[in-house]
């Protein structure tokens, strides 16, 4: 593997590509479920490299199928004519029941499907997608708020150990 997939390899043989840092700030995370994801071997490569971005990234059941819209995974440098489409939406693989439940949720008013980070696990590409409601901006305050809190709390305690 290259290098820099080495240095984000984690115990259990996962090696993180990207995440979505801005899902945790702008969504409630209710339930998470892994699925792979239909890609072609230049989006592969492009990925192995470590170039993808999910910011805007969501996805979306359509026809008993589960699409995800928006994910950026750049044209391979070394490819040809043949290359793939940055943005093009790609499928995801989820078992029957998965989608009926997650579809379920999804279809809830306020409730959405978010992609929370992409990786290889076991050679495979994943993505792990969430159930997730989105936050007022008083509930986005409240936790940064108790997120300082904490903090602080935890300062004054490596102080007083000392």
């Amino acid at each position: 593997m290259a290098k820099a997939a080495k240095k984000n390899e984690d115990a259990d043989g996962v090696v993180n590509v990207c995440r979505n840092r801005r899902a945790a700030h702008d969504y409630e995370i209710h339930d998470k479920v892994e699925c792979g994801i239909v890609l072609v071997g230049t989006e592969v490569k492009s990925l192995r490299d470590g170039h993808a971005t999910l910011d805007d990234a969501y996805a979306q059941v359509k026809d008993g199928e589960v699409w995800l819209h928006g994910c950026e995974i750049p044209e391979y440098w070394a490819g040809n004519r043949l290359n793939h489409k940055p943005k093009r939406p790609r499928k995801l693989l989820l078992h029957r029941r998965e989608i009926d439940k997650f579809a379920g949720k999804a279809a809830e008013r306020g409730y959405t499907l978010v992609p929370l980070r992409l990786y290889f696990k076991d050679g495979k590409a994943k993505v792990e997608i969430a159930v997730a409601r989105g936050k007022q901006s008083h509930d986005k305050r409240q936790a940064l708020k108790s997120a300082e809190a904490k903090r602080e709390i935890d300062r004054a305690m490596s102080r007083k150990r000392r």
